[in-house]
């Protein structure tokens, strides 16, 4: 116990040392830029003078300092905090808008997000509230969900159970000792592992922000070799108890045997302080980020596809291709970073000679593809109250075994596995956007999520997107069935003649939107072998060639925050100071400074 303290305060000395007394680079979180609010757009044509601006080369800025492939909030992030300390970044989309996950789109009047749900962990004093209000100089506005957020609703339609999940430290816990009484030791134990492994994550922040190993640092290790599934397992034989406690790993992709406990625990203190939805939609966090940007001189530029990365004979980086129509147009800059995922990175953008570098190769083995992921988007005639939906999440199995019922499922014959989704996250966006009424009176929306293997769909891969055939068409029809049956047993109020638009996206809707190789929505996977102290200290941003960084998800964890605070990670490594550091301290001042305005 003792020697494990001393090595964590040395450790952390050598970091302080390390920081204080080396040649730092400037702060983004220097001071408070947050602005009086603003009043909101709802026009979408004047927001998309901002989030759909086409590439053309006349757009580029000249003088670039960074150029960022994708638009996702690991590009935008980093992009902002670049510019916040006068960076001139160009970001370059394939899509049509940016945004990555952070994007909308809309079909016959309904407005859909395509990854946004809900984020944890914004009280107005938290590090993380923090830096999304400095990211957006205080425009982005969040709306609390209902308390409970989630509903674990596990069993078939003639034996379902219901158990709402509450935020709230001890609310959550005496919630959960009510569904379950005789539980309350199992159920003490398991938050207390849990609060104890996710406090882990702020050294994980620091060791991938320096070179200091992670190796045995903190619980947060200690844990993350040992699956979800083994852990609970000790804790109960209760099986509805065991699932209640694993349901949430769909915000990460992997079964809880293949879970790390760690990476599980993250989640669940993510939403004990409560949950939040963007005001206005998801576009409302690019479309507040992309000014920051273009303020210092920047751009974020669509339809950009990048075919490659420019290297010379040093084998450094030193600009981007992108092709507009059949031309390559060369754009430089003295440094590239990319927010398009590790293997598209590594295997796609990189020359041949590059890719076999054993440094490339040996960073390449140790990740894989996470699963791809199936989601239904549902237009619905009638307000919220009409529908029965709230500001709230509902996780539908189809019971309580959820490693062999996912097993079982991505395994199988895709015309089988179509017949039984055996899990669903359902969320209404509508419900909780206080703006939605305004901007689409009498209408609502469902998001639908579920996993699905690429392979079932790669065969129509080559496609096109709206056009794929009649085969393909069927299939996702077969998957929408079964889904929409779920769906109406447990929303008795939504029935099919109040349904105006139905659609779903495949993983090879994914590749084609997000550009995610095997249609994944969380990136590289998430499982146990994510967490070994190796390929923590292999997997950086920086790359084995210089002038090539890597942000997002992939390098450090999934999801919104995560993939938020891989920009970080990168900033921290180009900056040469620890941006995570920084945000807490200013989260620290602003709470000391609120605190004193109030007089306390």
């Amino acid at each position: 116990m003792w020697l494990s303290v001393a090595i964590i305060c040395a450790a952390l000395v050598v970091f302080i040392l390390k920081y204080v007394f080396s040649n730092r680079g400037p702060n983004p979180f220097e001071t408070d830029t947050r602005e009086p609010l603003k009043k909101m757009v709802y026009d979408k044509k004047e927001k998309n003078k901002v989030l759909k601006q086409g590439f053309v080369a006349s757009k580029v800025p000249d003088n670039l300092d960074a150029i960022i492939i994708g638009s996702g909030i690991g590009g935008l992030g980093l992009a902002v905090l670049l510019a916040k300390v006068g960076k001139k970044v160009l970001v370059l989309e394939q899509h049509d808008r940016a945004g990555g996950c952070c994007h909308t789109f809309t079909e016959k009047g309904f407005e859909f997000d395509v990854g946004i749900h809900y984020i944890g962990d914004l009280l107005d004093h938290k590090p993380f509230r923090c830096m999304l209000d400095q990211m957006t100089n205080g425009q982005l506005q969040w709306e609390p969900l209902e308390n409970p957020f989630d509903h674990v609703v596990l069993g078939p339609p003639e034996n379902r159970r219901r158990y709402p999940i509450y935020s709230g430290r001890t609310r959550f816990p005496e919630e959960l000792k009510k569904c379950f009484p005789g539980e309350e030791k199992a159920i003490d134990e398991y938050l207390k592992l849990a609060k104890k492994a996710g406090r882990g994550i702020w050294l994980l922040a620091v060791s991938w922000s320096t070179a200091a190993s992670p190796k045995r640092l903190s619980f947060f290790f200690k844990m993350a070799p040992r699956t979800l599934t083994e852990v609970v397992n000790e804790l109960t034989e209760n099986k509805d108890l065991r699932a209640v406690f694993t349901y949430i790993f769909g915000t990460y992709g992997n079964i809880p045997k293949d879970a790390s406990f760690s990476m599980h625990s993250l989640l669940v203190t993510h939403y004990l302080n409560g949950a939040w939805y963007p005001k206005g939609g998801a576009s409302e966090i690019a479309y507040h980020m992309i000014p920051i940007i273009e303020k210092a001189g920047g751009a974020v530029l669509v339809r950009a596809p990048v075919n490659r990365i420019l290297f010379n004979d040093a084998k450094e980086a030193y600009g981007v291709s992108v092709m507009k129509g059949q031309e390559e147009v060369h754009i430089r800059a003295p440094m590239v970073i990319s927010n398009a995922g590790i293997f598209n990175t590594y295997q796609k953008l990189l020359p041949k000679e590059l890719q076999a570098m054993p440094e490339i190769q040996k960073q390449l083995s140790m990740m894989k593809n996470g699963e791809g992921g199936l989601s239904v988007f549902l237009g619905l005639t009638g307000t919220k109250e009409e529908l029965g939906l709230k500001a709230d999440n509902y996780w539908i199995f189809t019971e309580n075994n959820f490693d062999e019922l996912v097993e079982n499922y991505m395994n199988g014959k895709r015309e089988e596995s179509a017949k039984k989704v055996p899990l669903l996250f359902v969320a209404s966006p509508s419900a909780k956007d206080p703006t939605w009424e305004e901007r689409s009176p009498g209408k609502s929306t469902l998001s639908l999520v579920s996993f699905a293997n690429y392979e079932w769909f790669e065969e129509w891969k080559d496609g096109k997107v709206t056009n794929r055939g009649a085969d393909y068409k069927e299939l996702k029809q077969a998957f929408i069935d079964s889904i929409l049956e779920v769906v109406m047993d447990v929303f008795p109020k939504i029935t099919r003649d109040k349904i105006e638009y139905i659609d779903a996206g495949t993983p090879i809707t994914n590749t084609h939107y997000i550009g995610a190789p095997k249609g994944e929505i969380y990136g590289a996977d998430h499982g146990v072998a994510r967490f070994s102290p190796e390929l923590s200290a292999t997997v950086r941003p920086q790359t084995p060639l210089k002038n090539l960084y890597l942000t997002g998800q992939d390098v450090f964890l999934c999801g919104f925050a995560g993939a938020l605070a891989g920009a970080l990670t990168c900033g921290s490594v180009i900056l040469n100071r620890n941006l995570h550091l920084d945000a807490i301290a200013l989260a620290k001042k602003t709470k000391f400074m609120n605190s004193k305005l109030k007089g306390e």
